[in-house]
């Protein structure tokens, strides 16, 4: 990827892009945890999270009219939550002349609720991180090498494949194709199994080529590799500022009445 960024990043000069990649990993990680940790029957603490995700959303300068759009992937979980109250069974309620199970209404709820939030700090992440730092982010929280190589080359290749599909559809629509078809549905699918195979077969000549110039199995520390120096204490202190919040609210969510 040739700028080391991806299509969620947006570029940026606030304190949250500033911020070392590996900090903003933990605290991602340290505020989903916070967020599911919490009971579902309560409505109290979410709008607190929700007020969490925005505050840092305002330091990072992301627009809610770009945001939202892009949290339209977890649309298929929110029909799942949907049918929940009326598959579930136990204690029922009515609802606008609805029966609906008490216990789905909470599912249906902790999983929108919690969904959203987490799709929308994930966002946060991806729209202040470079790719190019995460590789070096994730070295330097010990994951395995292995993992980081693999996400390396995720990065890499990720363009090459979408410019290859986009070049498929301009060669089935230059023959007649209408990808907005119901009945071109299998030819969709055709070229979708046939890029597969491409890049499987392209992933088999890129090991080979690793192979030939002494690759040897042991990913090299890609953390020590044009990497932004570590994060300082400050930093980490700063940076961990909204998980700190997120869990406060968890454990108060747990303690209170």
């Amino acid at each position: 990827m040739g700028a080391g960024v991806h299509p969620l990043y947006r570029h940026g000069d606030t304190a949250v892009h500033r911020v070392a990649a590996e900090t903003k990993i933990v605290c991602l990680v340290a505020f989903v945890l916070a967020v599911v940790a919490t009971p579902r029957d309560l409505l109290w603490p979410y709008p607190l999270y929700g007020a969490i995700v925005a505050a840092t959303w305002w330091a990072a300068r992301i627009p809610f009219r770009w945001a939202l759009p892009r949290m339209l992937i977890e649309v298929p979980f929110v029909v799942l939550a949907v049918l929940l109250p009326f598959a579930e069974g136990g204690e029922r309620t009515d609802v606008a002349g609805l029966s609906l199970s008490v216990t789905g209404l909470q599912a249906a709820w902790g999983i929108v609720a919690k969904g959203t939030l987490g799709v929308a700090a994930a966002l946060t992440v991806a729209a202040t991180t470079p790719a190019a730092e995460l590789p070096a982010a994730l070295g330097r929280l010990k994951m395995p090498a292995v993992m980081t190589s693999v996400l390396v080359l995720m990065i890499r290749y990720i363009d090459v494949l979408t410019a290859e599909a986009a070049r498929m559809r301009v060669a089935r629509i230059s023959r007649g194709d209408s990808p907005r078809a119901l009945h071109q549905a299998g030819a969709v699918a055709k070229g979708i199994g046939a890029l597969f195979l491409r890049s499987y077969e392209r992933g088999e000549r890129v090991h080979l080529a690793m192979l030939s110039r002494g690759f040897d199995g042991h990913a090299p520390d890609l953390a020590a590799i044009g990497a932004r120096p570590r994060a300082r204490r400050s930093q980490w202190a700063v940076a961990l500022l909204p998980a700190a919040a997120a869990a406060a609210v968890a454990v108060a969510a747990w303690v209170l009445p």
